[in-house]
């Protein structure tokens, strides 16, 4: 049988955690699905224990572009087929079973749906306040200004169907802004999006690779472009 779900999982260092995820992964989401675990370089202590785990259910996936999360999710975008994509972080600070949420909600005719933590049922734990704070007045205001259909658009646990992954082309270059860009244009040529509750709750080991400082330029740089878009569009300024 055909997979219908890939979940696209970069890894970097794990170790011996990434069998707790895995094991959760496949005890929580249902239907027919296939894990793809991109991993950066050979020496990354997840490997041993991808290669334990190997399957019909999770498949190890080197990077192909190179190191770093943005060029994981490229990767696994690139390397698989099925109709259905989801990102999902190794940390589980996801809940897996929100996955069939997702996947729900897209069989009901929707291109992306995002996990949501800040919508009615959502819920954030822990994390810096800062971050969470701009997160959640980006995520509000964008919906407010532009009418697109999240309250948690920098959030990177969504699905996306294939159909948009073949026809957005990523111009990213940090991290997991890839998420919001792809949205915003998707939103912007007439995609259906819709959103879903989600939980977030901070990690509990290891280190989190989120480059705050680093990244928040590039986050802005698609809040701005999807706002001057919906505000002159009018004008014709924009095409």
């Amino acid at each position: 049988m055909e997979k219908e779900l890939a979940i696209i999982m970069p890894v970097y260092n794990e170790g011996k955690s990434i069998v707790e995820t895995v094991n959760q992964i496949k005890e929580k989401v249902k239907g027919n699905f296939c894990v793809y675990s991109v991993y950066d370089f050979d020496e990354d202590s997840t490997l041993p224990f991808l290669k334990e785990l190997e399957g019909e259910t999770l498949k190890p996936l080197k990077n192909k572009f190179g190191r770093g999360v943005l060029k994981a999710i490229k990767t696994g975008f690139e390397e698989t087929e099925e109709p259905f994509a989801v990102v999902f972080m190794a940390d589980l600070s996801e809940d897996p079973k929100h996955v069939n949420d997702l996947v729900a909600k897209a069989k009901e005719g929707f291109d992306i749906v995002c996990g949501s933590r800040y919508m009615r049922g959502g819920k954030q734990t822990g994390g810096p306040k800062l971050k969470s704070f701009l997160s959640r007045m980006g995520g509000l205001s964008l919906r407010l200004f532009t009418g697109i259909p999240t309250h948690d658009i920098s959030n990177s646990f969504k699905l996306y169907s294939r159909k948009v992954l073949e026809e957005i082309k990523i111009e990213s270059t940090g991290g997991f802004e890839i998420g919001m860009e792809i949205v915003v244009k998707a939103y912007l040529k007439g995609f259906k999006i819709a959103e879903v509750p989600s939980e977030w709750r901070e990690r509990k080991e290891g280190k989190s690779n989120f480059k705050f400082v680093e990244w928040l330029p590039k986050y802005l740089k698609w809040y701005f472009y999807l706002i001057a878009r919906k505000i002159f569009a009018f004008s014709g300024t924009f095409k």
